[in-house]
């Protein structure tokens, strides 16, 4: 019985409520997740960075300003500051020559961009490098011994190579000592057969 009652009031209050023109409360919905897509703007220049140099002996290297421009950039003017140290050695040139060493370069580009003057500059630090000394495939033996970094015994009459572990290895007086087995077979000897 106590069912009845409660339907009847609830019943009345809907009505109640309809009638007076307020409506009920309802949970508003959830708002939907609102994606923003912002484009990334491309700059009108971009400074790259130089790559480490490599020099023979006591040249020097090269380096120029690396960069890369939009289009529209206009009157675009590149220049290199270069310090080694505390001591500058180019300041403001288009280009610099360079020996080995570790220096500071900064790359300054000047450029005209929808009709508004700009810059943008960078700072990297540069490595110019000597190229490594080939070592000689063989060198001339100086007595019954090969220098350390040649174990290879030539024995220039014979037009034989003998490596350590053969069997005439210690009673051959080379003529020639060769870093490895493949530079003597390049410069015309046959191995040993023992």
């Amino acid at each position: 019985m106590r069912l009845i009652p409660r339907a009847l009031v609830a019943a009345a209050a809907g009505l109640g409520l309809a009638l007076s023109g307020v409506a009920p409360a309802v949970a508003a919905p959830a708002p939907s997740a609102v994606h923003v897509v912002t484009a990334i703007k491309a700059k009108p220049v971009t400074i790259k960075t130089i790559p480490t140099k490599t020099v023979s002996g006591a040249a020097k290297a090269e380096v120029k300003p690396s960069f890369a421009k939009a289009k529209g950039v206009s009157k675009v003017k590149a220049v290199i500051t270069v310090k080694k140290g505390s001591k500058t050695v180019v300041k403001a040139k288009s280009s610099a020559k360079l020996a080995a060493g570790t220096y500071k370069v900064t790359t300054k580009v000047s450029y005209v961009y929808k009709g508004k003057k700009a810059s943008v500059s960078k700072t990297q630090t540069l490595k110019v490098v000597k190229k490594a000394k080939k070592k000689p495939a063989s060198v001339a033996a100086t007595g019954w011994d090969c220098p350390s970094g040649y174990p290879i015994k030539g024995n220039g009459s014979s037009m034989i190579h003998h490596v350590p572990s053969g069997a005439f290895y210690d009673r051959t007086n080379p003529e020639e000592c060769f870093a490895s087995a493949s530079a003597a077979r390049a410069a015309g000897y046959r191995a040993s057969q023992r």
